[in-house]
């Protein structure tokens, strides 16, 4: 299984959370007391770790949400392929192709035999950091 479960409560910022089936990481939580006969409520902006887009969660603290479980690799660049990029596990040896990361700062570091990080997260890939 490729989640856990949490409570809304627990969330903290930097902490990651599925919304809308999406994996996303916390950028702010706030949360408020409710009257006499309310349970207290959080609020939880979080951007989308491959989208890149800003998702809100609104709910009770108690409430249960999922939490995805990210699997860190060291992996190694076998080749450039324009908007691609076959990358060869550093454990596993089993190599795959990967989508090259849009942001400047990691799509300047990619040549052949670099060494990558990458997370798996509910069954899709991303470059986090070229070495």
């Amino acid at each position: 299984m490729s989640i856990t479960y949490t409570t809304v409560g627990e969330l903290k910022v930097g902490s990651y959370v599925v919304i809308d089936g999406e994996p996303c990481r916390v950028v702010e939580v706030t949360k408020a007391k409710t009257g006499k006969h309310g349970s207290a409520k959080a609020n939880v902006v979080a951007i989308g770790v491959f989208s890149g887009a800003k998702k809100t969660l609104m709910a009770p603290v108690d409430q249960q949400v999922e939490v995805p479980i990210i699997e860190k690799h060291i992996g190694q660049i076998i080749a450039d392929m324009g908007d691609k990029i076959q990358v060869m596990d550093l454990e596993t040896y089993e190599t795959f192709e990967i989508e090259k990361p849009t942001e400047d700062e990691l799509a300047s570091k990619i040549r052949p035999n670099a060494e990558l990080e990458y997370w798996e997260i509910m069954g899709r890939r991303k470059i986090v950091r070229v070495k």
